[in-house]
């Protein structure tokens, strides 16, 4: 895994930008917690900030204020560092209408929303880069600032796997479920997973691929990717980590512990 950020453009800084980029870059090494760049506009600015992520070499989040111009980033910051990890993290709504009464008229508005599955696959990703590797780009929108649940509970919910280890194949069943993923053995969708005999093939709800895991007995035989379209194998991995279909994943004693304080109150009211 590549944990450098590999720096790739036709050009070189020129005009105002080397001093700003080294202006810039001493400001992160001295610990200044706000600066500001002012004088350039579109893809030189881009270019600047690719350059002091390049140099500066840690995780990085930029936030813009809407998902077009942070859209415009991400094409131009993938293109910058087409071997890293840059990922999208914008409102998943492509429709919502929060709940509302108007009293005039008596009417009760519920709550609508419809969600766009490719954005919801983008978010996963940026989650799941961040938690498997170091040389990551974050291109998000205000909606970011929003909590997603606990980082412990869903790193606690990470399934790993690898060759030659020991697992029983139901117990792989009942932890990909505990982490939200659904069993679908006619139609594999994202977010899913199917077993067949010996073989489970998971369908993660961050990626556009799917893993097969064959098990020989009570151990791992073999983990493949493989295209969800035609079952071709892509290659085979000696590691894997399954992360959560969903953000908001549940440890078992913070459920246990919601369960008895509702058994609780209920007790009490009945």
């Amino acid at each position: 895994m590549n944990e450098q950020f590999c720096l790739e453009a036709s050009y070189r800084p020129a005009g105002d930008q080397p001093g700003a980029i080294e202006a810039l870059t001493r400001g992160l090494s001295d610990g200044r917690e706000h600066q500001t760049l002012v004088g350039v506009t579109g893809a030189g600015k881009t270019f600047i900030m690719a350059n002091l992520i390049a140099r500066h070499g840690r995780p990085t989040l930029l936030i813009s204020h809407n998902k077009t111009l942070a859209a415009q980033l991400y094409a131009e910051l993938r293109g910058f560092f087409p071997h890293n990890a840059v990922e999208y993290f914008v409102s998943y709504y492509d429709y919502y209408q929060p709940e509302a009464y108007i009293p005039q008229r008596d009417i009760y508005i519920e709550k609508d929303a419809s969600i766009n599955s490719d954005i919801d696959r983008l978010r996963l990703s940026a989650t799941s880069s961040l938690m498997s590797r170091q040389d990551v780009v974050i291109v998000a929108s205000v909606s970011c600032i929003y909590g997603l649940g606990s980082p412990e509970e869903y790193r606690k919910k990470m399934v790993g796997l690898r060759v030659g280890g020991e697992l029983d194949r139901d117990d792989l069943l009942r932890d990909l479920v505990s982490v939200q993923y659904e069993r679908n053995d006619m139609e594999p969708a994202r977010g899913s997973f199917r077993a067949r005999g010996d073989v489970v093939e998971v369908y993660p709800a961050y990626d556009e691929v799917g893993y097969r895991i064959e098990f020989f007995g009570d151990e791992i035989d073999r983990i493949e990717e493989f295209q969800r379209v035609t079952g071709e194998t892509i290659e085979e991995h000696e590691f894997l980590t399954i992360f959560p279909a969903k953000h908001f994943v549940l440890g078992d004693d913070v459920v246990d512990r919601a369960t008895a304080s509702i058994q609780t109150e209920l007790r009490e009211r009945l």
